[in-house]
């Protein structure tokens, strides 16, 4: 579709966010890549037809290549005059069935999606019992069930502000990898066992390796203690890492953000010091 040229009358620039959800199967992630379907590209040529800008949208966490969102978070810059409960509609109306935008809100203009983040909010999901074609793409097939108790227990060692390396996934040796997870939890709903975690930031690959040990401890492949080692850089390198489990288990549920500027000064500071190395 070919771009409105920009109006005389678009004097004033608004910063935008999105809520978007995705069934991110049939896409290679969150991040623009050359040659290849995202999130991102899709989402970015919907809002460009829109608004006859070369605008440029800034995400709030990188998912990974199948993984999903419920929550995605990004703004971006628009002269369009368009009313704000006109866009939800609007982009719908240009993207494929597997991405719908939630909500459409004007913010500050120094509001940004990523640097005002609190933390975000993920959950992996298993599916145990019989194969469900219908749940395919957003679970984990497993087969057996798995131990509650002993997952729960090693769900709790996660917890708190640690060195997440030997859950890290393609990270160079400088980057930091020190997070703080808020709270993980596992909980069963039905033939489903659903890793929740809440945390200020991920390193790449971290949620599927607490997925993959949880899901080895549950087996009774692994003890909890081992936990603890993968956290100590002198014991981390004489045992096995995790596996990385598949990335269609994942969905990134929500992005929070403080309700006060101190807050968001807070946040700012903590995700430059970590870097960008999300899921």
């Amino acid at each position: 579709m070919r771009r409105k040229p920009p109006s005389s009358n678009w004097l004033t620039k608004r910063r935008l966010q999105l809520i978007v959800a995705y069934d991110g199967t049939d896409y290679c992630g969150w991040a623009a890549q050359t040659g290849q379907r995202t999130v991102h590209g899709t989402l970015t040529e919907a809002v460009r037809q829109i608004s006859g800008e070369e605008t440029e949208i800034i995400g709030a966490s990188r998912t990974d290549s199948r993984a999903h969102a419920k929550g995605q978070s990004c703004h971006f810059d628009t002269g369009n005059p368009m009313a704000v409960e006109n866009w939800v509609r609007a982009l719908n109306d240009r993207l494929p069935y597997d991405i719908a935008v939630q909500a459409v809100r004007e913010r500050d203009p120094d509001f940004h999606a990523r640097f005002w983040a609190l933390g975000r909010r993920y959950r992996y999901r298993f599916q145990s019992g019989v194969r469900d074609p219908h749940r395919s793409r957003f679970t984990h097939f497993i087969g057996p069930s798995l131990d509650l108790g002993l997952m729960q227990a090693g769900a709790r060692l996660l917890q708190g502000e640690h060195d997440f390396r030997a859950f890290s996934q393609q990270i160079e040796p400088d980057t930091n990898t020190v997070r703080k997870l808020y709270s993980v939890d596992v909980t069963v709903r039905k033939d489903e066992f659903m890793l929740d975690i809440y945390g200020t930031a991920f390193v790449r690959g971290m949620m599927r390796r607490m997925a993959g040990m949880l899901w080895q401890i549950g087996r009774g492949q692994r003890d909890s203690d081992e936990i603890n080692q993968l956290f100590d850089p002198a014991k981390r390198e004489r045992i096995q890492w995790p596996p990385v489990l598949p990335a269609g288990g994942l969905t990134l549920m929500k992005v929070e953000y403080g309700r006060w500027p101190r807050e968001q000064v807070r946040a700012t500071e903590y995700d430059k010091k970590t870097e960008e190395t999300e899921e």
